[in-house]
């Protein structure tokens, strides 16, 4: 039986990057650490979790399936306390979330606005982030479920996935751009200054597709941006153009401040649904939030 008391001591040397860290963190004797640590490699096993070295400790394989497995327990025990407390104030969670700004903004209102109706008050933390950030945060358990860009390639190993929309691409511009027609091929546009993501995951895969599509270069007069907020702004009040999902931009577009052309080569549309843990048991929260998902799904 593994001691969780040799677990929070494993994590603390391994965030310290030293024995003589990580017992300043716990505030305890460097020999204690090192007994606690020696019993824990004898409770797996007679492994060895890490070696060491004058810059510091160097993790086994051993000590890196360990190390996963210890921040998502931590993670959890660091949810207890607040979920006994929002338990007694009648309050659901809390469910801890990510994804990437366009996933998050095209699934995730309409959920919550469910959730509200069907199971009153609930607690929920909401953090973007870009996709290779997103894996290693559900494998440490600091979310449970990711708003991803999906159908574009392999999850990464112990994680799964699940497309709950799609969304057609448009060229979206601001007032300035009245004139332009309602239907255009990219090829139309090489003249014209530009807003697209920087980031390098699926959204801008995509996006980079559709300019491969019409056969012409990603344009050179273009601003990177991944702030969905500030791209919209800076569309809607110059003649600068971007390419979105409709359903991102479906606030601004609703009131005509912004407009949506259609795109000759976008023969296909965005996937977008949420990425979790294999085989892995959400909360209360998080199964809820799933299955509001599922019932709204609009395929």
């Amino acid at each position: 039986m593994i001691d969780p008391r040799s677990i929070r001591t494993f994590l603390a040397v391994c965030r310290a990057n030293s024995i003589s860290g990580g017992a300043r963190a716990l505030n305890i004797s460097q020999p204690s650490v090192s007994n606690a640590i020696a019993q824990l490699e004898q409770s797996l096993g007679g492994v060895s979790l890490f070696e060491r070295s004058r810059s510091g400790i160097q993790l086994t394989p051993e000590g890196e399936a360990l190390l996963r497995r210890a921040e998502a327990i931590d993670s959890l025990m660091a949810d207890v306390q607040a979920e006994v407390s929002l338990a007694s104030a009648g309050v659901t969670g809390p469910l801890r979330v990510g994804g990437t700004p366009g996933a998050l903004v095209s699934l995730l209102p309409d959920a919550v606005r469910r959730m509200e109706a069907r199971i009153g008050r609930f607690a929920l933390h909401v953090v973007e982030r870009p996709d290779h950030d997103l894996a290693a945060m559900l494998h440490r358990g600091e979310i449970e479920l990711a708003f991803v860009t999906t159908g574009i390639e392999q999850p990464p190993e112990g994680i799964e996935e699940r497309t709950f929309s799609r969304d057609p691409f448009a060229l979206i511009v601001g007032k300035q751009n009245d004139h332009m027609p309602a239907r255009l091929s990219l090829r139309d546009t090489t003249h014209m200054r530009w807003v697209l993501p920087e980031a390098r995951g699926a959204f801008r895969r995509q996006v980079d597709a559709l300019f491969m599509a019409a056969d012409i270069p990603v344009p050179q007069d273009i601003i990177r941006c991944d702030s969905l907020l500030t791209t919209k702004a800076m569309v809607r009040g110059s003649q600068r153009v971007t390419i979105l999902p409709m359903q991102v931009a479906s606030a601004e577009l609703s009131i005509g401040v912004l407009r949506a052309i259609t795109i000759e080569e976008a023969q296909f549309a965005r996937s977008i649904g949420v990425r979790r843990l294999a085989g892995g048991r959400l909360s209360r929260l998080g199964a809820e939030l799933f299955d509001t998902l599922i019932h709204s799904s609009k395929l």
